[in-house]
């Protein structure tokens, strides 16, 4: 990768050998977005905008009517200056103008990754695997430095983040900070979004542009399940193998804001950051804030391209720590096998019988903390219930171990019951308003992540926990969004930080403990996939990918999720028929082939399962364990979308490319059958492939170019797994 700056131009480019990001230093103020794309040579000056004198446009510079910033190619927009598209910043000072004039005032060319201070980011393991373009921004009146970051990696990746900085004597506040910014001259895109709801999460829509604007956002103090911040453009006619694809997500897991916007002259403005929406932050002489980071992922090979792109950047450069690069362990998690009828008993049973089976993890779920029979009390009081365990977590988790397998426990730690030890001992640690009754979700209230001393309590709480119960994996759980803004802790003009502040305060927390326990498989849970954001996967590898743990409902939810997540990270189970969201029954196979696409657990009671299923069970989790590696590890391909073709299929390639799981579920049976063809992807067309169960030879080509054709079965759900082996 390389960054050159043309000093004649004014023209910086970023580029490797697969992509150009190009930005123009116009009339010595402005910074122009030119090109982000497939890689050219050179930015020549040939290549400009051409600017008329246009109605209702202002015009900066007096004496040139032709050139305004309301239709100029934007990098780091203002609101203020005669642009009247959406801002990519603003701030008041303390008489209340918000205006600013912020000029281009030089940059710096580094080698290696910059990072934004206490906020997750794409990381490197050596500074030769990246480059970084510092470039400056001031408003001398005001002495405020704003410096903008672009860091290119040796893949199709540019990522982005803002510093600012308050060079002067007085305070200003800064309103709106996003993380990036970036005008397109065409407005021939179709817009790619995530959008869902709890236990209907990453639901996929495709839309064209028309003269509006595409918003997404969320406002409920996490990234949520009814949004996520990614924003894709797709070239029209794009599909998953071809076509032009323009991904961005946010590395973040608090209120986010993203809109495409169209201008009034065919051109569009493509944004993404923390949500202005109830944000402020109050910047002192001296301090500095930096936004979360923005990635920017380009592919020429449709949506497959971007997909394996965010994969390997999120799977080897986000995730970090002991297991990054280890397979994940087949689990048994208690909850809708027993849900808070759970003692010392019901588990060491359940260890038992998991282990027999060949499973590797216990996860004792929510109810074994003192008091929790319902969802009713108890969070705070991260203390074992006598009564259910009377030995305690160490000697329950002794003798799970004595039975051959590892064990783990379910925590909700940012949340806190108001019929709780804590809260009667510290009321002013929740969010709230001082002058309302806060409104309860799930009977409980949020604590206030602001506060240096709560977090340093839940530190300390989960620590004693781990170590007095010898814990190898924790779910960290999350139910609820914030409500009633308001925090005891923080002075009156600084309310407006409470959002922003309870996320770092959360990412505090996390480091921390992730530091100190490197060895603990963390998994993220936000009544599922809440919060599956690539801000959390920087400090907990996987996350649990929704509370729906149907299988069909279940493909939908992976396939979207899939579009950025690699496999590794998607947590996935089988549990019990009829299915505790939707009552479905779905055969014990298909269960078992939808959740193998991500890490294996179960989710049921493995007593009530008669002797025909546990042997299933047993040969399942062996044959999981025979391909795990491929599954965790591989290149994951989109095959066909389940809810536009009454079927789902993917398949996956091993690291080496000598492995091929290929795996097709039938929604609905049908009278007048229509044989699918299925082609696979990503395998070597010279070579040669057998069907480790047949021993049926196929050609790498065949199967790519003419395809699978999957037999007639008579039965809803059914499953058609197939391992092959590359010859």
């Amino acid at each position: 990768m390389q960054i050159s700056f043309e000093e004649e131009q004014q023209v910086f480019h970023l580029y490797n050998d697969k992509i150009s990001y190009v930005i123009q230093v116009e009339k010595q103020r402005y910074l122009k977005h030119c090109y982000y794309g497939k890689r050219i040579k050179r930015w020549h000056s040939g290549i400009k905008d051409y600017y008329y004198d246009r109605g209702f446009c202002a015009n900066p510079i007096a004496e040139d009517r032709t050139f305004s910033l309301d239709t100029q190619l934007r990098e780091f927009p203002e609101s203020g200056q005669g642009d009247f598209r959406s801002p990519a910043y603003e701030l008041e000072d303390r008489n209340g103008d918000k205006n600013a004039r912020f000029f281009y005032n030089g940059y710096r060319i580094l080698s290696g990754k910059i990072a934004p201070d206490g906020l997750p980011h794409v990381y490197t393991d050596a500074d030769t695997e990246a480059m970084t373009l510092e470039i400056t921004l001031q408003d001398k009146v005001r002495n405020q430095r704003i410096l903008l970051y672009y860091t290119i990696y040796e893949d199709a990746v540019v990522t982005r983040f803002a510093k600012w900085i308050n060079d002067g004597t007085e305070p200003i506040e800064i309103c709106r900070f996003l993380s990036m910014n970036m005008d397109l001259p065409t407005q021939e895109y179709d817009v790619l979004t995530l959008s869902g709801a709890h236990t209907e999460e990453k639901n996929v829509y495709r839309r064209p542009l028309c003269a509006d604007s595409v918003t997404i956002e969320s406002s409920r103090g996490t990234s949520s399940p009814q949004a996520t911040p990614f924003i894709g453009l797709l070239s029209p006619g794009t599909t998953e193998e071809q076509g032009e694809v323009l991904g961005v997500n946010l590395i973040y897991s608090g209120n986010f804001y993203g809109c495409v916007q169209c201008g009034q002259y065919g051109t569009i403005r493509v944004q993404l950051g923390i949500n202005p929406y109830q944000f402020g932050w109050q910047l002192s002489p001296g301090s500095s804030f930096c936004t979360p980071e923005a990635v920017l992922v380009y592919s020429v090979n449709g949506l497959a391209g971007m997909s394996n792109t965010f994969h390997k950047l999120y799977r080897t450069r986000v995730c970090r720590g002991w297991y990054r690069d280890r397979e994940r362990p087949v689990l048994l998690n208690s909850w809708e096998g027993m849900y808070f009828e759970i003692n010392e008993e019901k588990m060491l049973t359940l260890a038992e019988e998991a282990a027999e089976l060949g499973i590797e993890l216990l996860v004792m779920d929510d109810g074994w903390f003192k008091g929790r029979n319902t969802d009713t009390t108890s969070l705070g009081d991260w203390t074992e219930d006598k009564k259910k365990f009377p030995d305690g977590l160490q000697s329950l988790a002794k003798k799970v171990k004595q039975k051959g397998i590892d064990f783990g426990i379910w925590f909700e730690p940012e949340m806190i019951s108001r019929e709780s030890d804590l809260y009667r001992e510290h009321p002013d640690w929740v969010i709230r308003s001082p002058f309302y009754e806060p409104i309860l979700s799930r009977h409980q209230l949020v604590l206030d992540l602001s506060n240096p001393a709560v977090c340093e309590y839940l530190i300390d709480a989960v620590s004693k926990v781990l170590v007095s119960g010898n814990i190898s994996y924790v779910k960290w759980d999350m139910n609820r969004h914030l409500t009633d803004l308001g925090s005891a802790y923080l002075d009156r003009k600084n309310q407006n930080e409470l959002s922003h502040r309870y996320v770092l305060g959360l990412y505090r927390v996390m480091e921390t403990l992730t530091e100190r326990f490197p060895q603990v498989l963390f998994e993220s849970c936000s009544s599922g996939g809440g919060r599956f954001d690539a801000g959390m996967l920087y400090y907990m590898p996987q996350t649990w990918t929704s509370d729906n743990t149907d299988a069909v409902c279940r493909l939908k939810i992976q396939h979207g999720t899939s579009l950025l997540f690699p496999t590794v990270t998607m947590g996935a189970h089988v549990s019990a028929c009829p299915n505790h969201q939707v009552g479905r029954t779905t055969p014990l196979a298909t269960r078992f082939a939808v959740a193998a696409a991500g890490n294996l657990g179960y989710e049921l009671d493995l007593k009530k399962l008669s002797k025909e299923e546990k042997e299933e069970v047993r040969e399942q989790i062996a044959e999981y364990k025979r391909r795990r590696r491929t599954v965790q590890f591989g290149t994951y391909y989109r095959l066909a979308d389940s809810f536009q073709e009454n079927q789902s299929a993917w398949n996956i390639v091993s690291e080496d490319g000598m492995e091929v799981i290929f795996t097709h579920v039938q929604i609905l049976a049908r009278s007048a059958y229509r044989v699918p063809v299925i082609r696979l992807k990503g395998l070597d067309p010279d070579a040669v492939y057998i069907d480790c169960e047949t021993g049926q030879e196929y050609g790498g080509d065949e199967l790519m170019y003419a395809g699978i054709r999957i037999p007639r079965i008579r039965q809803d759900f059914s499953s058609t797994t197939m391992v092959l082996r590359k010859s």
